[in-house]
């Protein structure tokens, strides 16, 4: 086993961008092992990581091998008839062969393939030092790290995130010379630019990170990251509260810092008279500090910013931290007062003047549409129908306000706050914001039954105006998030638990967007006629019907589309790709339905018979497939000549009667439990009686008899797809 040595790489830079920090530590370290492997050189990895910090990336791997193993090479030469002639003698082939691999023709092996008997030149030759490629291993590595816009400095063609300003390169104790990006490796890492601003001897790889530690510097996020927890927990609970930690800040505020110390800061009470979501908003995303909340979950006067430095003077730091926040949290209290005084209804009149799409009219027009959306959708799930009205008329009315055109992300949230204030029931305000959920991947779905009301009515208008402006998503492009509104109508539907028909709803919303656009191609027409006799032209009725062309989508790909994002949902979930395939084949109406059928699915594929009765479906799918004569609805049971036909459909009429009522009450998992006590029936029949009898009339009985049968099993799912 060839020695191993532990090595470190760390590339000294300016200030890395926040966000890409991870993504370019990941892919430096995946570029190194990478290299390495593709040049054949051992290592362990073992706990072995990313490490960085705003101005460096390393990469510190325990054990690698100082050199590479011998490296084999095998080049095929030409075949024995070409090589020879016909004494035995070579030809000028096999001769220019053997020139160019540096050796007489009698030194060649000789190898056999499929087209017969060749030369064939092997070499081995000593493998080379890990040393002298370790240059080239680095620059492999940053040459294939993902940076849209790579920065130039000085006068040379290279590039990187960044400007370069040192690099370590040791494979244990010695340096490995290099030159990467304009700098020549060495030994000397860099300390904090504030609390050790000078070099750092790195004497060993295994002393790197103890050697920054020392030097101020945390090298390891994930110590980084521990540290800030225990320091803003520590903070808040001398404040008397608790941290508001999530993960993105976190994540932001361990790629701002290298040596983190935490200070407790506070703001004037009054401002907390604003939606606390303004002031948190401002704090995590315009600043990255960490609110401090109650017991309750309420925002208090206290929050908590993260140095990179342990001040000697603890007080100035929070005077700044105060200082720098004070004049947002009066900008959003400002905004959040001159809303009050303009009332959430009158912000309504402005959504006239905005539009929505050029083909689908103002948002105003949507919220007309959705308003009629949802009175219907609370009526067929038992909710206030003109609650929902009011509540999807007031819900884009935010839009308009001083507050969200400064905070976009409050949306909803903002619109709520106002519709209390202007004395809206608590529900019609919390159905406001609930509308907006879920707002990203992995948000709950509304908690109300008008928040989950104005979540369907809004997400299939925007569905149904799409497709009908020819928005359908194609590639990466999905303009309207026409993807992401389909899974979030399909989950609260199914998480909701509402039985509701989408296809009916598609219908109606379809209708609704129909009738917007029938209306604005009226008025554009009469407006283009007025213009054109104002100044005296006619008007081409061919170019005006290209102009007001719109791509009409029939509402009939909207349900495909939604249950294409669904096979996502469940795969997340665990949920078979076969078993979607069963359900999602019979199309039920109901997404609810849906779920309660891939739910027995589920179950019945878990019994022993379930294997064998997939695969008798698909079979008798194929037998009916291929039928050439009319299948009767009802069976003769005079033409039952066989045993084992008989004993079937004698078990067949049993389990209809048994599962009728079950089926009627969706109880699929009690209907799959009876079926699949046939298989024994079903086994006999398949072993015993030949479908296709020459008399006519008891080939379409067995038919009928399977097709029975094949009916009742889809009246749950096509289940022949469980069969492998």
């Amino acid at each position: 086993m060839s020695e191993q040595k532990s090595l470190l790489i760390e590339l000294g830079t300016e200030e890395l961008p926040v966000k890409a920090l991870p993504g370019l530590a990941q892919a430096f370290f995946d570029g190194v092992t990478v290299a390495l492997e593709k040049r054949g050189i051992g290592f362990e990895r073992g706990d072995a990581k990313p490490l960085y910090t705003p101005r460096r990336l390393a990469v510190l791997l325990p054990a690698v091998d100082v050199e590479q193993p011998e490296q084999t090479s095998e080049v095929l030469g030409p075949y024995l008839n070409i090589a020879l002639d016909a004494n035995g003698a070579p030809t000028k082939a096999l001769e220019g062969f053997a020139t160019k691999s540096g050796i007489d023709w009698t030194q060649l092996e000789r190898t056999t393939d499929g087209k017969g008997e060749r030369f064939v030149h092997r070499a081995v030759k000593p493998g080379a030092q890990t040393a002298d490629l370790l240059a080239d291993i680095v620059r492999d590595a940053l040459a294939g790290m993902p940076i849209p816009k790579p920065m130039r400095w000085g006068d040379h063609d290279y590039a990187f995130a960044r400007p370069v300003h040192w690099l370590v390169l040791l494979l244990g104790k010695d340096v490995v010379p290099a030159e990467v990006l304009g700098v020549t490796s060495d030994r000397m890492s860099r300390g904090h630019r504030f609390e050790h601003d000078k070099p750092v001897w790195i004497n060993d790889p295994d002393d790197y990170v103890i050697a920054l530690e020392g030097a101020k510097v945390l090298v390891d996020p994930d110590a980084r990251r521990a540290r800030i927890v225990a320091e803003v927990h520590k903070a808040a609970e001398q404040a008397g509260g608790s941290a508001r930690i999530t993960d993105d800040n976190l994540e932001q505020v361990v790629c701002l810092t290298e040596w983190p110390a935490a200070v407790l800061c506070s703001f004037e009470a009054a401002f907390l008279a604003v939606p606390q979501e303004a002031l948190i908003e401002t704090m995590e995303i315009n600043q990255k500090f960490f609110p401090v909340l109650s017991d309750g979950g309420k925002l208090t006067e206290h929050f908590i910013g993260i140095a990179n430095i342990e001040s000697q003077n603890v007080g100035e730091v929070r005077k700044g931290y105060e200082r720098v926040i004070r004049p947002r949290f009066a900008d959003a209290k400002f905004f959040f007062d001159e809303d009050l005084k303009q009332g959430l209804a009158s912000m309504g009149d402005g959504l006239k003047t905005v539009t929505y799409q050029a083909k689908l009219g103002s948002v105003a027009d949507k919220v007309a549409r959705v308003a009629a959306l949802a009175e219907t959708i609370a009526t067929q799930v038992g909710a206030d129908p003109a609650q929902a009205r009011r509540a999807a008329t007031l819900a884009k009315n935010d839009l308009q306000s001083r507050m969200v055109n400064e905070f976009p992300e409050l949306q909803g949230i903002a619109g709520r706050h106002y519709a209390l204030a202007a004395g809206e029931p608590k529900e019609i305000a919390l159905a406001i914001d609930e509308a907006y959920q879920p707002r990203f991947a992995g948000d709950d779905i509304a908690l109300s039954p008008l928040g989950k009301v104005l979540a369907i009515a809004e997400r299939l208008d925007t569905l149904a105006g799409g497709f009908a402006a020819g928005l359908k998503p194609t590639g990466n492009k999905d303009p309207f998030a026409l993807r992401r509104n389909a899974l979030g109508l399909a989950r609260t539907v199914i998480e909701s638990g509402f039985n509701l028909d989408l296809n009916e709803l598609i219908r109606f919303a379809s209708g609704k967007v129909l009738e917007q656009i029938m209306a604005m191609r009226e008025s554009d027409r009469a407006a283009a006629k007025a213009h054109a006799e104002s100044k005296g032209v006619p008007i081409n009725e061919v170019v005006w019907a290209q102009l007001a062309s719109l791509s009409e989508v029939g509402y009939e790909e909207i349900y495909p589309f939604i249950l294409d994002r669904l096979r996502g949902y469940y795969a997340d979930k665990g949920v078979p790709a076969a078993h979607f395939t069963t359900v999602a084949e019979l199309k039920p109406a109901s997404l609810y339905d849906f779920d309660t059928r891939l739910d027995a699915i589920g179950t019945f594929a878990t019994l022993p018979e379930a294997e064998a009765l997939a695969a008798a479906n698909k079979r008798i799918g194929n037998i009916l497939k291929k039928a050439d004569i009319a299948i009767p609805h009802v069976i003769d049971r005079a033409l039952l000549t066989d045993p084992a036909e008989s004993a079937l459909a004698e078990a067949v009429e049993a389990v209809l009667g048994e599962t009728d009522e079950a089926l009627h009450h969706h109880d699929y998992v009690t209907v799959l439990n009876h079926l699949a006590r046939l298989r024994p029936q079903v086994d006999a029949f398949f072993d015993g009686v030949m479908v296709n009898a020459d008399d006519q009339a008891v080939r379409a009985n067995r038919l009928a008899l399977l097709k029975r049968l094949a009916d009742r099993f889809r009246a749950v799912a096509a289940i022949e797809h469980l069969s492998s």
